[in-house]
This record gives C-alpha cells, structure tokens and sequence, in this order.
C-alpha cells in the first residue's frame, strides 16, 4: 500500500471538511450577531430570523458529504482500506478543492448577506423573507455549484483499484 496516496486522499476530504466548516462557522456567527440584536427587541421574528441564520450552515454539511465520500471511495468503513497511488490521491485532493473554496468563500458571504437581512427586517419585517432569504439562498447556488462538481469528480472521474 502506498501511504502518499491515501495522505494526499485524506488531506482533500479533512481541506473540504475544514474549509467549508470554516465558512459556515463564519456565516453562522455573523448572522447570528444581527439576529440577536433585532430579537432582543422584537422576539416574535424568531421563526423567520431563525431562517436567515441557519442558511450558511448548508456548506459545512456539503464539505462533511464530500469528505464522507471520499472516505467511502477509499473503503474506509469497509476493512481494507484502497490501494491508492500518489497520482490518485492528488485526483483526490483537487477533487475535494471546489467544495472546499466554494464552501468557505460562500459561507461568509452568506452569513453577511443573511445578517443584512436580518438587519433590515428590524425596519421592513415583509421584506425579510422577500429579499433577505432570496438573497442569501442566491448564494448558495455557488456552493452547490461546488458540491456537485466534488462530488461528480469523486464519484465519476477517479477510478481506483480498476
């Protein structure tokens, strides 16, 4: 078995988990901040706060089905683990990179575009839902954008033990 290849593997599923956790992590922390505020004040928004809140957390999961994926590719859970040479495990890890880039840069974005949402609908409550959950969910088309294009790699384009 060679070790360089299922390091390079495993080094592209722990970059797709920790990026787009990272991005999610940000995201969540910066639209929670806002939500807080406004709901100290006026606390029957929660329901559709929670909304604008929670959306950025989508690429932490998409960057965990990745990296669960390519643990599965490798046969982790199955006892022996795949052979993998160096040139497969860096397939790997680029592989793991669109999910992770797009995951971490989306994320923040996200949670700024959901806290400005939630910013404005301490003044406008109808356009909370209008305009700030549209806005933030039209950035999450980039992180699926990511997510499929990761997963469509993994899944169809890097063939091990054949």
């Amino acid at each position: 078995m060679e070790m360089l290849g299922l390091t390079f593997a495993l080094t592209g599923a722990a970059i797709a988990v920790f990026l787009a956790g990272i991005g999610s992590s940000i995201g969540l922390g910066t639209a929670a901040k806002a939500a807080t505020g406004v709901l100290s004040e006026k606390p029957e928004r929660y329901g559709t706060l929670m909304l604008l809140v929670v959306l950025p957390s989508t690429q932490g999961i998409y960057g965990f089905v990745v990296g669960l994926f390519v643990m599965i590719k490798l046969n982790m859970f199955g006892g022996a683990v795949a052979d993998v040479t160096w040139w497969q495990g860096l397939q790997i890890l680029a592989a793991c990179l669109p999910v992770a880039v797009a995951g971490w840069i989306s994320g923040i974005h996200q949670g700024r575009t959901g806290a400005a949402g939630i910013l404005m609908s301490a003044k406008r409550p109808e356009m909370a839902f209008k305009a700030g959950v549209v806005f933030a969910a039209m950035i999450e088309l980039y992180a699926i954008l990511g997510f499929l294009i990761s997963l469509l790699i993994l899944l169809m384009g890097i063939k091990i033990g054949a």
